[in-house]
């Protein structure tokens, strides 16, 4: 099942069961994602069971909710700062080239002569997918911000004006819930752009933690149960109505050199990310980048991530918008 969420005609909010590529079935006596999760944990329910139970008659025009702006990011948090999202890197068997190359040293040869980059990269490969209940190699990690770094699909991702790049990242996003007592629930996954100052990140890795700092999108649907092992999708940039780049890319763990229980266990092992209530979206790394074949995505470009795995493409505009750095006062 996968769900999205959205406002009604008469500006109600509301959570919709994708029924086909045109129709959503709307849910009853639920308005929010965050309130079907928290259902089902007070009750014990599966999420799929009981949003199969909310089904309702009314079916709605799939097209139209998006014609008309009125697509939301498939799951939020009623106050922004509750929500977290942060990710890891160089998980994909696919992505550590383009990486490495970012940074002007040889990445090739015996292990001294390598990035940490590729370093890294080797130790998921030898240590990421740990047999049983084993705890394996822990990953890169990035912060990435809170609710408010959230944009919905098909509204316009802000770039600030200090960037020096705002290029795309097509990623799987796991999404979570803390119940209770601060256990971490996995609600489901969705299709997402982490969005990333590359240039600032290549002239030193250590400006990784700065270049993340960017507002990100997901969906528009949510999956929910168990994420397929092998995942195709394809990201493109379009301008003035023209594609101006596009690859394919594979993702799910067949494609991955880290499972994906070993990633969460590595962001859970931590317990102010368990927090009781509080929702995380966690991206699971990049096999493919527009940066690495040398495009510089512009204000009005469009991004667009698409598998069908994850339903309809996820779609945002880039804008650049001034940032006035404030000046500090004392007190």
């Amino acid at each position: 099942m996968r769900l999205i969420q959205f406002t009604t005609e008469s500006g109600q909010r509301a959570v919709g069961a994708v029924a086909d590529s045109n129709t959503i079935e709307q849910l009853k006596d639920v308005e929010t994602v965050y309130q079907l999760a928290q259902r089902a944990l007070e009750s014990g329910t599966a999420l799929e069971a009981l949003a199969s139970s909310l089904l309702s008659d009314q079916q709605l025009d799939y097209q139209k909710i998006v014609d008309e702006g009125r697509l939301l990011a498939p799951i939020d948090h009623p106050e922004a700062s509750q929500l977290m999202v942060a990710g890891t890197g160089l998980t994909h068997l696919g992505s550590a080239d383009t990486r490495a190359a970012m940074h002007a040293q040889n990445s090739a040869g015996k292990e001294e002569q390598m990035t940490d980059t590729m370093k890294m990269f080797k130790m998921g490969v030898e240590g990421g997918k740990p047999s049983g209940d084993k705890i394996g190699v822990q990953p890169e990690w990035f912060y990435k911000g809170d609710g408010n770094c959230v944009v919905a699909p098909e509204q316009a991702i802000p770039s600030p004006s200090f960037a020096l790049d705002a290029g795309e990242e097509p990623e799987i996003a796991g999404i979570y819930i803390n119940d209770a007592e601060g256990n971490p629930c996995r609600i489901g996954f969705s299709i997402g752009n982490e969005l990333s100052d590359h240039v600032t990140e290549r002239q030193n890795y250590l400006y990784l933690a700065h270049s993340k700092l960017r507002h990100c999108s997901f969906g528009p649907e949510l999956l929910l149960g168990e994420l397929p092992a092998h995942i195709e999708g394809t990201s493109r940039i379009v301008r003035n109505g023209e594609v101006i780049w596009e690859k394919s890319f594979l993702s799910g763990e067949d494609n991955m050199s880290h499972t994906i229980k070993n990633l969460e266990d590595h962001h859970f092992k931590y317990s102010n990310f368990c927090r009781p209530g509080t929702l995380q979206v966690h991206f699971f790394g990049t096999a493919t980048l527009s940066f690495g074949d040398g495009i510089k995505p512009e204000a009005g470009d469009r991004f667009e991530i698409e598998s069908a795995t994850f339903g309809r493409a996820l779609r945002n505009p880039l804008k650049i918008v001034e940032r006035k750095i404030p000046a500090v006062k004392v007190l």
